[in-house]
Parts: structure tokens; sequence; C-alpha cells
């Protein structure tokens, strides 16, 4: 059945079937979803380098690998046994950072693998099952914790900011179901996180002390169908502050104001996604089994990782 699923994949892309709609100054008519590289397990957390390469996981269980993929396209494998390392991002020094969906913590990862527990929640509340991260100017980090499936009724979910330097993080919000992908807007100021249990992206204040409140909605993911998850995940945001989410139908785009304006159509559904390559021009697209990028209109960020 796998090799099956493959072949499809590889052919809806190749003859077109697979596409994007037209997303006004993000994807040009005609622009195709192409394939990177497939077989991994479930690909997920990507982040692109500084020198136009990207990081990313493969989160499946048993899997568990940190892969590479250098400024030329080939991938190699970076880390192995991660404790199904998902979200990853860069720190200000340019050293990895990810969260450790089984090992339950925040790390650090050296140049040569090793790894630093950078926190595993506070005293009195542990980390339930981390999922995703972004790290502001200082070093802070923002980071989601979901808590495995099944969700239990009553069960708390939980955003966090982790300060630099600090060992236990503070509690952003505690009220989505399953906070799962978050960014920062380009001046800083907002947080952004989706939830992948509703169709609502909100958005935050940032206090001076990193910290965040007023909470709000942000924009409506679209094509939800009835009965089902919106499958809001990993997001990127772009020169323009465009924000690219992965979702259940596609990578949804929005202005940055929260107006729908496209989705980029994928052959699976996707987990997360990144600009990467020269000028960071490309858009990667972790999603189940493959790896895969469309070229933009637009850029990522100008800033070191997403």
């Amino acid at each position: 059945m796998r090799k099956v699923f493959y072949s499809f994949a590889a052919f809806v892309i190749a003859t077109g079937a697979f596409g994007a709609q037209t997303v006004p100054g993000v994807i040009a008519a005609g622009a195709k979803v192409q394939v990177v590289q497939e077989g991994f397990r479930f690909t997920e957390g990507p982040v692109g380098t500084a020198d136009g390469g990207l990081y990313f996981s493969d989160a499946a269980p048993g899997a568990e690998r940190t892969y590479l993929m250098v400024p030329d396209g080939r991938v190699t494998i970076f880390r192995e046994h991660t404790n199904r390392m998902n979200g990853l991002a860069l720190a200000p020094d340019g050293e990895l950072l990810g969260v450790e969906s089984a090992g339950l913590r925040v790390s650090r990862v050296a140049p040569n693998g090793g790894t630093t527990t950078l926190t595993e929640g506070t005293r009195d509340r542990k980390l339930l099952g981390p999922n995703d991260l972004i790290v502001d100017r200082r070093g802070g980090i923002y980071f989601t914790d979901p808590a495995p499936r099944p969700i239990v009724p009553g069960r708390k979910a939980y955003v966090y900011y982790l300060p630099a330097g600090a060992k236990e993080p503070m509690v952003i919000d505690d009220s989505l179901p399953f906070p799962n992908g978050l960014t920062l807007t380009l001046n800083g100021r907002k947080l952004i996180v989706d939830d992948t249990i509703g169709d609502t992206v909100f958005q935050f204040d940032i206090r001076k002390d990193g910290t965040a409140g007023n909470k709000r909605p942000f924009a409506k993911l679209q094509n939800v169908q009835p009965g089902k998850e919106s499958g809001g995940d990993g997001l990127a945001i772009d020169r323009d502050g465009r924000l690219l989410i992965a979702t259940a139908s596609g990578v949804q785009v929005f202005d940055k104001g929260g107006k729908y304006l496209g989705t980029v159509q994928v052959p699976r559904q996707p987990t997360n996604v990144a600009f990467a390559g020269p000028k960071k021009k490309t858009l990667y697209i972790t999603a189940r089994e493959g790896l895969y990028k469309i070229e933009t209109l637009t850029a990522g960020p100008n800033r070191l990782g997403k």
C-alpha cells in the first residue's frame, strides 16, 4: 500500500493535479508543489538555516531523526534517537533548538548532536508533550504543550514563554484545546497561535517582559469539514507579514490583517511550513511521509530561522 501511495503522490504532482491556487503576492499562477524526498514516516518542524539549507524532523515513534537538507538539496541525517523531537527553531547564536514530544523537554542541540535541557516544565507542572516553538530576539522561547492524544476532557493544554536563561516557563494561555503552531509578527510585538481542533487562529500582545496577553481572534481557518478538526498546525510568516498555516485542507494563506488569500494544495495533509533556500524564496512543506517545496513570489522574514 505504501509504495502505491508514494507513486500516486508523485504522479499527481508531476501532472499538476496537486498544484496551488494562485495566491496574490505569494504563489504565481501555474506554480506546482514538487517532491523533495519521500519515504519518511511523519515529517515535521522545518526551519531554514542561514546558508539556505533546512532542518526538519521525522517525529514518528521509532523513526525519531533530525534531518539536514544542505543548500545543494541533498538530505542527510543530522541526528538520531531524538525523543521524537518535533518543532525546531534557531537560537540567536544559530544553534538548533527543539521540543521533544517523548522526552518532554525543550532542548538545545549542539553542532555535534549533543543536547542540553533548557526546560522540563515547572516544579509543580511537568511538560505534557511539547509540540512547536519560536524564539524571540532576546533568546526567549515561546512554545506549545498540547499533551498527547487522546484529548482528555478537562485536561489543560498550554502555551508557554521561557525567558532566556530561565529554567521554568511562564504560562501564556491554558484555554485552547490543542495549541499547536505559533510564530511572532515581524516587529516581535504579537504572538500568533493556532489550534488543531478549532478553526480560530489567535493573537496575543507581547509585554516588555516577554509574557503576553489580550488574547483575541486573528483569523478563521477555511474549508473545515463539519464535525472534523481544522488540522491547524505549523505556520510561517513571510517578509510582508502574511501567514502560511498548515491545515487539513492544505497550506492556507492570510494577509497580515487576517484576511484569507488562498490555499496551497499538497498531496498529503501538511504538518508545517518554512521558507528556506536562496534568499528564502522557497516554501518547504512537511507532510506525513514527504518533504515538498514550491517556489514563491515572496520570501521569508529577514530574521534567523522562521
